[in-house]
């Protein structure tokens, strides 16, 4: 592996989160992360960010922590592309709507 001198770094945020990073996330946390795993820094703006730390050969990602982000990667299933679900419908299964008919008596 390169020294970290010479490796690229990334910040990502959860919006473009990619399923390899996604992935290398849920390997390197298995069970989660805890406060001791977050890095704490400031960016260009000096805003304290929260990140995770993942690695591949050449780059650091630095992917910012929030709710959305532990959600998904305890919801992450490997076979499953997250990205790109469009399984956007809403069950309505158990809900006690009434069709069209039974609006025509009124």
């Amino acid at each position: 592996m390169k020294s970290n001198i010479n490796m690229k770094r990334v910040i990502v945020d959860y919006n473009k989160l990619t399923n390899e990073i996604l992935s290398m996330l849920v390997e390197k946390y298995p069970d989660g992360y805890t406060d001791a795993d977050v890095i704490r820094f400031k960016n260009a703006k000096n805003e304290t960010v929260d990140a995770l730390e993942v690695r591949t050969e050449d780059t650091i990602y630095l992917v910012k922590v929030s709710t959305r982000l532990a959600d998904t990667m305890e919801n992450f299933d490997e076979d499953d592309d997250f990205m790109n679900n469009n399984d956007d419908e809403i069950g309505v299964g158990g809900l006690d709507i009434p069709d069209d008919s039974s609006l025509d008596d009124e």
